[in-house]
């Protein structure tokens, strides 16, 4: 089966899933040979008893109008996330989860699905964008933030900490990334 590589971007209130939560998550489907097919996104209302942590919300005071869009019609965890399975499920391949960097975003909606539908369709492994740099390029970990990485790798999308927009960005830069590890290797 075919590998779909499903670039996710989440935004939260805070740095760890159930004690704080997922406020917007969004997902754009990538294959190398055809690029971005489709799309999901939702805000999500905080969970029943979660709280926002002091640091995390200082960060969004700062990001005032990405808050205010993540904070816009927003859906019940549990329905936005058996929806979010059921668009996984329809995607033409096997998914595979895509972040930068992976470790977090990955934590966050592995326990959403978990917690909401009982399934986890990306089994638990994810493809972290940074350590892929890392071996592509042959640097330290910490050398892979995106100032440092090859201009050819990037589109022309923007990172506004919208999640729609950020995982597009992503799938952009990792499509970019194989595309130039395959050519290397013909």
């Amino acid at each position: 089966m075919a590998e779909i590589y499903v670039s996710t971007d989440i935004e939260t209130d805070g740095p760890i899933p159930g004690e704080y939560s997922i406020l917007s998550i969004a997902s754009a489907a990538f294959t190398p040979e055809q690029g971005l097919g489709s799309t999901f996104t939702a805000n999500l209302e905080t969970l029943p008893g979660a709280q926002a942590h002091p640091e995390t919300m200082a960060w969004w005071r700062s990001h005032e109008a990405a808050w205010k869009s993540s904070r816009q019609d927003l859906q019940a965890p549990e329905p936005a996330m058996l929806n979010y399975l059921d668009w996984l499920k329809c995607l033409p391949g096997q998914p595979v989860f895509v972040g930068f960097p992976a470790a977090f975003d990955f934590m966050f909606v592995q326990w959403y699905l978990l917690r909401f539908t009982g399934e986890p369709p990306f089994g638990h492994a994810a493809l972290d964008i940074k350590t892929y740099a890392m071996a592509s390029l042959n640097v330290p970990y910490g050398d892979t933030h995106k100032r440092n990485l090859p201009a050819r790798w990037f589109g022309a999308h923007p990172h506004t900490h919208r999640a729609m927009d950020d995982a597009i960005e992503q799938g952009s830069l990792v499509m970019n990334m194989l595309a130039e590890r395959q050519a290397r290797l013909e």
